[in-house]
């Protein structure tokens, strides 16, 4: 038996990894293998698991469904509390703190201990926290849950550790903030009232003191009763009941008189000394009508009544319009005297605050600001103006300003493409903003040493693109670019695609950058493609367009000798450069329904623009309609400023652009790239039947399509448990085919039956976009059509003359496609599902079922080409995925399940599928698939996509010697192709000799879709892309210095010396990486990355002057991976993947650092990197600050005998458990937090480093003594200028006799 393990370890050992014929090759997960090679490769490998942590550092962006807000006046920093349990504190600009609570639950009131570096939250919970300000992170140091009643408001008195709290049940309970303990001292609320009240006055909905008495409480019930309570006799000085709803209370600063607003639209004025009936009532919008009756107005929810020495009193309100006007948006009201100004805001008003001068609730107030937060924004307007100027906002509050639909993530640029991009797009910035300095400028922040540019780029469904400096923490945006203006505005009801105009037509969907070169590219929903390039002067240009026809697809009869591909590229010959305006052909224009083909799905501008500094649109490339079906989506792209060449691809194939000739240089269906090493045994398909050659046809097949789909759509929105356990009525409700086909479990191994594949998922080296269907522009937006939904969905016809009777037996029939129609179901599967994420099955076509006498024939359903879809913001994703039972991560079959309410595979392992019905037949048609083993192959169905494109200096071929340029292509079957390129090297025969294309096959195979590729010396080290050093186009010719392309170049053959010639590939797949060595392509490491879930974004990225593999998988593990040799450094379960947006914006960059949308409105940037989880403390920012408390104004001797004894007021000697007891533990319970340096510790990630702690401790030991030296200091003045003045007392009063005095 050892004699056979051994042979058996031998046999593992030896057998070539890689290669073609073995393509599971590899160990299990997490144990790369390595395989015999020509030469030994020696890498001396610098990371290890100590370089490695991860951690989240900062939160860009409008907090997401905001709830409370709050202000600290002396501190001057601003809190917002969100419905998820976020609060965001900011401080001035690099000033921004998000602290999360555990339990989630939303926040509806913040309290700041003002100049204290404290916040109290009462979250949904009803539970109370207090969180510490005075360190970098900031930690809950106590936490007080209540359990029998609910909270609805809290006050916290100026210089008061003392917290009321008012509950649903109209109750008051008293809080001492220091020890988070409930005190004994209650006001009930059947003591509040009078004893004669029939009804409850309902909830606390305001609580203040009055600033004529501190001893006195005023507190306002829903239902409109107001009392104010004495907290010393224990009893209420006066009641008022009013007739309609109490929404808030305001105070005059002196005490004699407060504004209530109410549910009527009115503010009523009243004063403690007569309390029977108001002495103002005032409907600010209320008009009088004809009949004498004034208009019913909305609630006012909100009022702030603030004095001013200088002018007459603000009386600042939200709410309050008539309802008379329909369609008004909110708006914030300020009268000022007798001036009422109404400003409109763009979203619904949550919350607002006045910011006044003083802290102090009885000095006149002096307003000076107003803070207004909204739904989707933050407006801060200036009071001191007249005209109410808004104030411009230094924190990137608009990233939402259109949904965001990709993000890219760029580190460590070019140090002068920041400036030149903010010095354009500050010439484009609004204007009309206040003048004044932001008003929000508490904390501190320095710009720290571990600093470098950073550039994060935002995609947008209107087609707008966002380039942001996040250089050392921050955020700003520097140049804000929109495509939509290359096109026509698409008009609904007009053109060739009259039924397809979308919502968002310009949608962005990937982006492509080359900082060095300064070229932009952009991927539209629309299946088109836009270069630019840029410029620091305006230019008058005509856009230049070119249109391709990427549809290559065979159809012909399935005949035993008719089994050959007809060629896919152009017939000039792939080789051969095209005209402008001209496409390729595709072997389908060969029959008259290449006449049918149509435009493309926008219209680009033919007149001459002018335009402006910065991008400029050079190149615009849009794929065709063909035969009536709109084009694919565009699923990869990739681009070389060096070479001067653009090449994308979808699931019909590869196009390569030459953007300097303006040609398609290679155009070609993704089947005929392997030539004659096609590893897939492919089959023709049937004839398709004759299309009418109307376009009302077409346009009514699509009108049935949209009105048929969203019946659908409406399915795929189940419950994950229903659709595992009945998923032959789900794909019964989805599928339309005349006839309907089911398939018995008891035929099966396995009972599960599995669902149809269709697209899913792209990644490629810009960031995977995924579509969904959203609602970002309210309830009124109309559904947009995931891509693979169809309701003509092509069917698959039996060669003609079979036909198959009612009562053919089960066997037979199965028997006839086992031996004529054997399909590959190269998907993975976990617990019955099909889980792999990133196939791409796009084949079109109507039904077409021949019927005969005999019954109908049997037919095969495949997916539809669908028409292009709306722009599915990344911000609009909120789909919970299942978890599995087993694996404990969302299935891939779920994901994609609510993804496009459809599913999908790709190629992992070899697996064929058999097919078999039942007598009994449906008016829908059910598919699945099942495992089986049996020969390789795969239908022509099966569309091959194109998942990840590279341009580099590579060897296209075993035998080569020197690396030249070359494409390396992946595709959704886990392929591997190296194209290489012939590019003319001199500058003029550069612009005129054509680029020559030749495939040289398939070079490897990876378990499913390709993801990532990179390269690296044999030293180790990341080779770069060769690219253009910019230069101006529209710059002033220089007749010394002519313009001549200046290319930088780094050659696999130039970075070594010792190990010779060659360079390592790097491939990373959705499942594995391999690593190979070029030219002769032997595979040197193997990882199997993940077993049960699958990765959906890979990045070889640089960490500590070395080179990782970082991955970012669906069960929210984040691992790095060392290179060359694969070995597993982290593996951190971060987050769970609980919507597709988090999966779509997710990306990786150099220096250890990574970013996702971490909601509709924020992004949430992470380090995965060590050193700068050390260094994270001194790259915040402080948000406490040692600030002096303002003194009080002084009251005078008549103020002060005569206007009571507010100052006298000891609430410690009311409210302690001395006086008032304790209270009772069943009501609140206290639970401490994990303040200090705990806090902070589980803050980071829990692995810090005992030193790194320890320094930590230090540092708040160091500042706390220092605080403590500071008030000792202060103390010896203090008790040095009390000796002084005791002693000029002393000497005046020595003398004097005792009548004197």
């Amino acid at each position: 038996m050892k004699k056979f393990r051994k042979v058996l370890d031998g046999l593992t050992t030896s057998s070539p990894g890689g290669t073609i014929g073995s393509p599971s090759c590899g160990s299990a997960a997490g144990t790369p293998t390595a395989a015999p090679t020509p030469r030994e490769i020696d890498v001396q490998e610098t990371l290890t698991s100590d370089n490695f942590q991860l951690c989240k550092t900062v939160r860009h962006g409008f907090p997401y469904q905001p709830t409370a807000l709050a202000f600290d006046p002396v501190q001057k920093i601003l809190a917002i509390g969100s419905r998820s349990g976020g609060v965001r504190i900011l401080g001035r600009p690099g000033v921004d703190c998000f602290c999360q609570h555990e339990s989630g639950a939303a926040v509806l009131h913040l309290q700041f201990l003002i100049n204290e570096g404290a916040l109290v939250t009462a979250c949904a919970d009803d539970t109370l926290h207090l969180w510490n300000l005075r360190q970098r992170r900031p930690a809950v140091l106590h936490s007080l849950k209540f359990n029998r009643e609910r909270i609805t408001f809290c006050h916290l008195p100026f210089q008061s550790k003392w917290l009321y709290v008012g509950t649903e049940r109209g109750n008051t309970h008293i809080v001492n903030i220091e020890s988070f303990i409930l005190s004994g001292y209650v006001i009930m609320w059947n003591k509040a009232i009078e004893l004669s009240t029939k009804t409850h006055p309902g909830p606390v909905v305001h609580l203040s003191d009055s600033p004529k008495d501190e001893g006195k409480l005023l507190i306002g019930f829903e239902a409109g009763t107001i009392v104010q309570w004495d907290l010393r006799a224990k009893k209420a000085d006066f009641r008022i009941y009013y007739d309609e709803a109490i929404h808030s209370v305001s105070w005059h600063h002196e005490g004699k008189q407060f504004m209530c607003s109410h549910s009527d639209g009115s503010l009523t004025l009243w004063n403690p000394r007569n309390t029977t009936k108001p002495f103002q009532v005032t409907f600010p919008h209320g008009k009088i009508q004809k009949d004498g009756r004034k208009e019913s107005c909305k609630p006012i929810l909100k009022v702030e009544y603030k004095t001013s020495r200088s002018s007459e009193p603000f009386i600042i309100f939200s709410g309050g319009l008539s309802y008379d006007k329909a369609g008004r948006r909110p708006a914030l009201t300020i009268m000022h005297g007798k001036a009422i100004t109404v400003l409109e805001m763009g979203y619904p008003i949550v919350e607002f605050m006045v910011l006044c001068e003083t802290p102090y609730n009885n000095e006149v107030q002096e307003p000076y600001t107003v803070v207004v937060l909204l739904e989707k924004d933050l407006i801060v307007v200036d009071l001191t103006q007249s005209s109410f100027p808004v104030f411009e906002n230094p924190y990137p509050m608009d990233i939402h300003e259109s949904p965001v639909t990709c993000t890219a993530y760029f580190a460590d640029c070019p140090p002068d493409i920041i400036p030149i991009l903010y010095s354009i797009g500050a010439k484009h910035k609004k204007t009309g903003y206040s003048h004044k300095e932001w008003p929000v400028g508490g904390g501190t922040w320095t710009l720290g040493s571990h600093t470098y540019p950073e550039i994060i780029i935002t995609g947008h469904a209107d087609g707008s693109i966002k380039f942001w400096d996040a250089s050392a923490f921050t955020l700003q945006m520097l140049y804000k670019l929109k495509t939509s203006k290359v096109f026509e505005k698409p008009k609904a009801g007009e053109g060739r695609s009259a039924e397809m105009v979308e919502e968002d037509p310009f949608a962005v969907q990937m982006v492509s950058w080359c900082p060095q070169s300064r070229i932009f590219c952009v991927v539209g929903i629309s299946a088109h493609i836009i270069l630019y390039r840029f410029s620091k002067y305006d230019a008058n240009t005509q856009i230049v367009s070119l249109e391709v026809r990427l549809q290559c697809e065979s159809e012909d009869v399935i005949t035993p000798s008719e089994n050959e591909n007809y060629p896919c590229f152009s017939e000039q010959g792939s080789h051969s450069p095209q005209p402008h305006h001209q496409h390729p052909v595709s072997p389908g224009s060969r029959t008259p329904e290449g006449a049918k083909d149509r435009g493309p799905c926008l219209k680009v501008k033919e007149r001459v623009v002018r335009v402006p500094p910065g991008y400029q649109s050079d190149l615009v490339i849009q794929l065709l309609w063909v035969d009536g079906e709109p084009p694919q989506q565009i699923t990869s792209l990739d681009i070389n400023s060096a070479y001067g060449l653009l090449a994308f691809g979808n699931c019909n194939g590869l196009a390569v652009v030459d953007y300097l000739q303006k040609t398609v240089i290679l155009c070609m269906s993704t089947v005929d790239l392997y030539g004659a090493t096609d590893p897939y045994q492919r089959l023709t398909r049937s004839p398709r039947r004759n299309r009418q050659s109307t376009s009302e046809h077409c346009m009514r097949g699509l009108s049935n399509f949209y009105s048929d789909s969203k019946k659908r759509i409406r399915t795929s929105y189940q419950s994950l448990t229903e659709l595992n356990d009945n998923q032959q009525s789900v794909d019964m409700e989805r599928s339309k085919s005349p006839t309907s086909v089911h398939y018995p479990t008891s035929l099966h191994n396995d009972p599960r039956v599995l669902p149809e594949p269709v697209a899913s998922l792209r990644a490629s080296h810009c960031s995977p976009v995924f579509y969904l269907l959203d609602n970002v522009k309210g309830p009124g937006r109309k559904l947009s059509l995931p891509t693979d939904l169809k309701t003509d969905l092509a069917t698959h016809s039996v060669p003609r003359g079979l036909h198959i009777s009612a009562g053919q037996s089960l066997q037979q029939t199965q028997s006839f496609w086992e031996k004529s129609c054997k399909v590959t179901n190269p998907g993975d599967h976990v617990n019955g599902h099909c889980t792999s994420p990133t196939s791409q099955p796009c084949s079109a076509g109507k039904p077409r079922i021949p019927m005969g006498p005999e019954g109908p024939r049997l037919t095969r359903r495949g997916p539809g080409r669908p028409p292009f879809r709306k722009a599915q913001s990344a911000a609009c994703m909120e789909i919970s995925l299942p978890v599995s039972h087993t694996e404990g991560h969302a299935s891939r079959r779920a994901m994609l399940q609510q993804l496009h309410g459809v599913t999908m595979y790709s190629h992992d392992e070899h697996h064929t599928t058999s097919y078999c019905w039942n007598e009994r037949e449906s008016r829908e048609n059910s598919f699945s698939r099942s495992r089986s083993s049996s020969v390789s192959s795969i239908d022509r169905d099966t569309k091959e996509a194109i998942t990840t494109l590279q341009f580099g200096e590579s060897y296209g071929r075993k035998s080569d010697v020197l690396p030249t340029p070359c494409l390396w292509v992946g595709t959704s079957l886990g392929m591997v192709l190296l194209i290489p390129l012939s590019i003319p090297t001199d500058h003029e025969e550069r612009m005129e000799e054509a680029v020559t294309v030749g495939p040289s096959g398939a070079v490897q195979m990876l378990k499913g879709s390709i993801l990532r590729f990179a390269f690296l010396d044999c030293m180790g080290a990341l080779i770069q892309s060769p690219y253009e050093v910019w230069r101006d186009l529209n710059a002033p010719e220089d007749p010394d210095r002519p313009r001549r392309r200046k290319l930088v170049h780094f050659s696999p053959s130039s970075s070594q010396d010792a190990n010779g010639d060659g360079h390592l590939a790097v491939v990373c797949s959705e499942r594995q990486a391999k690593v190979f060595l070029m030219p002769s392509q032997a595979c040197l490491f193997v990882h199997n990355i993940t077993e049960s879930s699958f990765v959906l974004r890979a990045d070889v990225v640089s960490v500590c002057n070395s080179v990782c593999l970082a991955c970012f998988c669906a069960n929210g593990h984040v691992m790095t991976l060392s290179l060359p040799s694969l070995r597993p450094l982290m593996d951190v379960n971060y987050l769970p993947l609980t919507d597709m947006r988090i999966a779509r914006t997710f990306c990786f960059t150099n220096g250890g650092q990574a970013l996702y949308l971490s909601s509709p409105t924020e992004i949430q940037r992470i380090t995965y990197s060590q050193e700068m989880c050390d260094n994270l403390q001194e790259m915040l920012g402080e948000l406490f600050t040692p600030i002096e408390t303002p003194e009080a104004q002084n009251r005078g001797f008549l103020k002060g005998f005569f206007g009571g004894n507010a100052h006298a007021f000891d609430r410690e000697e009311l409210f302690g458990e001395a006086a008032a007891g304790k209270a009772s533990r069943s009501l609140a319970q206290h639970i401490p937090g994990q303040g200090g340096v705990e806090g902070m510790k589980m803050a980071a990630g829990g692995a810090v480093g005992e030193l790194a702690r320890a320094r930590i401790a230090l540092d708040e030991r160091g500042q706390r003594l220092g605080e403590l030296e500071e008030r000792t200091a202060l103390m010896m003045t203090s008790a040095e200028s009390f000796s002084k003045h005791a002693h000029e007392l002393m000497l005046k009063c020595k003398d004097k006799k005792w009548y004197q005095f």
